[in-house]
């Protein structure tokens, strides 16, 4: 009895050897070709850098405007359902937030000016008395003059380099006049967001490739509604905080309880680090005025409210917004502060949970199946 042709062929074909790779396996050329193409991609992304480097006044104003046109778009996707004009919705809720931001800002600095002398002086006796305290402990933790010691070196590194602050007003005027310049572009940017956001995303997808579109909307929604999410969400967490550690220190009657609860809402834009600062400060202001009884209480309020905010209102409100291991957390707002300043750490970590999410699009995304004698779609 003869075989048929598929078994014949099966026993025609010689078994691989042992230790043989399979008849698909890449040889060296691929091998070769893939990592020259792996190292032109990271030289080309490494002068497209640069470039972006040189062209930051231009640059960063256009990538900024993008963060407050995630929260402010919904609005002026609601009024335009309400038969508003774009570029008068635009203008509308452009002008609302400036009005906003600008009002928030003003009362922050006249309740932190009229209580920044007590503020300065309860700072430095809180660290005096933490002085005194670690100066006390058999282990001799501190010496050398302590950090009053360390306090007086760095005035006097200060008063050494006075001339070289002097030397540099001209550098500091150019970058006052960049600054002003950015912000003016950053406003011109997030106007035109507001109203065309929609066109110009289109208008950037279809300069891609054909093949590439479908893909690269994809990754922009998820990206733009991460952002978005989470900018909303770490402000509800931020005034969560603020309020309820203000009401704390209101009740242990720690002083500047209004500017300690402010500056808890701003730690609270940054996660982990901000909020560590920002109770550190409070910590201190209670060592000061009510000594360590006071302070440990203030230590347990802050570690309270920060657990029921982390392990159940953020959860709630962030959902998988941002969904990073504390470590990437840290290591993202160190690496926006090193490159943008308290502006990068501030983006940091919306950008970082975005692009996970994008990641995580391109791992799972389903590739078209091509069928022998058919084309793949692209």
């Amino acid at each position: 009895m003869e075989a048929d042709g598929d078994d014949a062929a099966r026993v025609q074909d010689p078994l691989p050897l042992a230790g043989e790779p399979p008849a698909d396996a890449p040889d060296l050329m691929t091998l070769g070709r893939r990592a020259w193409a792996t190292i032109g991609i990271l030289l080309t992304l490494a002068i497209l850098g640069a470039l972006l480097l040189q062209l930051r006044v231009l640059v960063v104003p256009l990538l900024i405007a993008l963060f407050p046109a995630t929260l402010l778009a919904p609005l002026v996707r609601m009024l335009r359902s309400r038969r508003w004009r774009p570029a008068a919705a635009a203008a509308v809720v452009l002008l609302a937030a400036l009005l906003l931001v600008g009002g928030f800002v003003g009362g922050l600095i006249t309740v932190i000016s009229a209580g920044a002398e007590p503020l300065l002086r309860s700072l430095a006796q809180g660290i005096g008395d933490l002085e005194d305290f670690l100066t006390r402990l058999p282990l001799g933790l501190v010496g050398g003059g302590g950090l009053q010691g360390l306090l007086e070196q760095v005035r006097e590194r200060l008063a050494a380099n006075a001339e070289q602050v002097t030397s540099g007003a001209l550098s500091a005027a150019v970058a006052v006049v960049e600054l002003v310049a950015s912000l003016a572009l950053f406003i011109v940017a997030l106007f035109f967001y507001l109203k065309d956001g929609a066109r110009l995303a289109t208008g950037l997808r279809d300069t891609l490739p054909r093949a590439w579109r479908n893909d690269a909307q994809q990754m922009g929604v998820r990206a733009w509604t991460t952002i978005g999410a989470y900018f909303r969400g770490q402000l509800l967490v931020a005034l969560f905080d603020a309020v309820f550690i203000g009401i704390g220190l209101a009740l242990l009657r720690v002083p500047l309880a209004l500017p300690l609860a402010m500056l808890v809402f701003l730690g609270a834009l940054f996660p982990i680090i901000g909020a560590f600062v920002a109770g550190s400060v409070a910590v201190l202001v209670a060592l000061a005025d009510g000594g360590l009884l006071a302070a440990l209480l203030v230590l347990a309020l802050i570690a309270a409210v920060q657990q029921v905010e982390g392990n159940v209102f953020q959860p709630a409100i962030l959902s998988r917004a941002i969904d990073l291991h504390p470590l990437v957390v840290i290591a993202a707002i160190a690496a926006g502060a090193l490159l943008l300043g308290v502006l990068g750490a501030f983006i940091a970590v919306p950008v970082a949970a975005s692009t996970a999410r994008v990641v995580d699009y391109l791992r799972t995304r389903q590739r078209p199946i091509s069928r022998p004698g058919r084309p793949a779609p692209g």
